[in-house]
């Protein structure tokens, strides 16, 4: 059987590798433009980024929904949450480095201001769909990295409701943004 426009989708979710290679053939620019975008500092990341991409649309096509967007689309979501996972990965490792590797991150500190910008702006956008009580929940739990403990004090909400919100955030999130 000849993998097309037609039948792609149904082939990948019948785990048929030819059409892996079909999606590669038609969309990799997606793909590729993508990750260069958001990663375009981390060249050496690229290529295994582009890897992760092809492995979770591998894993995840049985998500897919062609009523909720174009499949184009899905793919370019995917590679953006890896390419953002990417970013985060690089952004701690340079945190954790010992005193001599700090020179490197001395000069890599314009880089890294630029990608910790870049992943601001991605959070940002992402916690906008959000209501504002939500909103401060998931900035204070996940960007500030406060315990649930102290947010519950502070709030005066229970233990119990914070994590009412927050799964229905991240059920929200994951809808809007088709997070795999």
């Amino acid at each position: 059987m000849k993998i097309n426009e037609d039948n792609f989708i149904t082939r990948l979710k019948a785990k048929d590798e030819r059409a892996l290679e079909y999606v590669i053939d038609a969309y990799g620019w997606v793909i590729k433009s993508v990750i260069r975008k958001h990663l375009y500092h981390m060249k050496p990341c690229q290529e295994e980024c582009m890897n992760d991409v092809l492995m979770a649309i591998w894993d995840n096509i049985q998500y897919y929904d062609p009523g909720k967007s174009s499949f184009q689309n899905w793919i370019a979501g995917i590679a953006r949450y890896k390419s953002v996972d990417y970013l985060r990965r690089y952004l701690k490792e340079l945190n954790y480095q010992s005193w001599e590797e700090g020179l490197v991150k001395e000069e890599a500190g314009e880089q890294m201001e630029f990608l910790e910008e870049e992943l601001s702006e991605e959070t940002e956008s992402m916690l906008n769909c959000l209501k504002p009580k939500d909103r401060e929940l998931f900035e204070r739990l996940f960007l500030e990295e406060q315990d649930i403990d102290t947010v519950s004090s502070e709030t005066g909400m229970k233990k119990e409701v914070i994590y009412n919100r927050v799964s229905r955030g991240k059920k929200k999130l994951r809808k809007l943004f088709s997070i795999s």
